[in-house]
């Protein structure tokens, strides 16, 4: 029994240290219509709990991305999510009233989730889709990085010792993985990467199964070829990072 207790004791501490490193998050949910033929905001994202620089950071990036996405009104000053929604239903009401016979009611959905965390770095995935009409909504994904020692977001080029290398490396598994060609354009198999050259997304995350490479719907390819993700494994990645996790 002495020996049961013993490494339930260990058992213990060890879960209590591989969680001290991590942040506590809450979950922030608003589900709203103020009518039944209003907008209709979801969101649903997680919000750091405890008072740390690096808590207030996370917060602030996430309401940043959701005011961004929300803000249809130039004239409202915006300084919360509330502001943000009443923008949205602002707009729709504008455009509502310039076109009632073709304005389809509009919709905003946000999810937030923790996809990756170790003691110096944390990455949210900030997924969002906006109809304001068309044939189809915006939707888009983005990585959040953050540097849990500054308690700081990373900006993508602050990932890498050198861009210009990493970014080498990314063209030969990226042409591997779409089957392009070492000798032809990068654009050979219908991708329309800009100036017909390989560049890096807007977003680069960490998750559990290596550093991704994600290119929104329209940022190298049509609406319809969805998302292009490049999952690369960290083992293959980590001589590139300034900073390296542990998986």
């Amino acid at each position: 029994m002495k020996s049961a207790i013993g490494y339930l004791f260990v058992f213990l501490l060890l879960i209590g240290c591989s969680n001290k490193d991590k942040l506590t998050f809450d979950v922030l949910q608003i589900n709203e219509q103020v009518c039944a033929g209003c907008p209709k905001v979801n969101i649903s994202i997680p919000y750091a709990t405890e008072d740390s620089k690096i808590a207030r950071s996370v917060n602030a990036a996430l309401n940043e991305e959701l005011i961004s996405s929300l803000n249809f009104d130039d004239e409202l000053e915006i300084k919360d999510i509330k502001d943000a929604i009443t923008s949205f239903n602002n707009g729709y009401a504008e455009m509502n009233a310039l076109y009632s016979d073709e304005s389809a009611v509009w919709e905003a959905d946000f999810k937030g989730e923790v996809v990756f965390e170790d003691a110096s770095i944390l990455t949210i995935v900030f997924n969002s889709h906006v109809f304001t009409g068309g044939a189809h909504g915006n939707i888009s994904k983005r990585f959040l990085n953050f540097d849990k020692a500054k308690g700081s977001e990373l900006e993508n080029w602050e990932l890498f010792k050198s861009t210009e290398k990493f970014e080498e490396f990314a063209e030969a598994k990226f042409r591997e993985q779409e089957s392009i060609p070492a000798n032809k354009s990068i654009n050979h198999t219908g991708l329309m990467f800009e100036q017909d050259r390989f560049y890096l997304p807007e977003n680069i995350g960490f998750t559990k199964e290596g550093l991704k490479l994600l290119y929104n719907p329209y940022e190298v390819a049509s609406f319809a070829d969805g998302t292009i993700e490049l999952v690369l494994p960290h083992t293959e990645v980590e001589k590139f990072l300034s900073k390296k996790p542990k998986s």
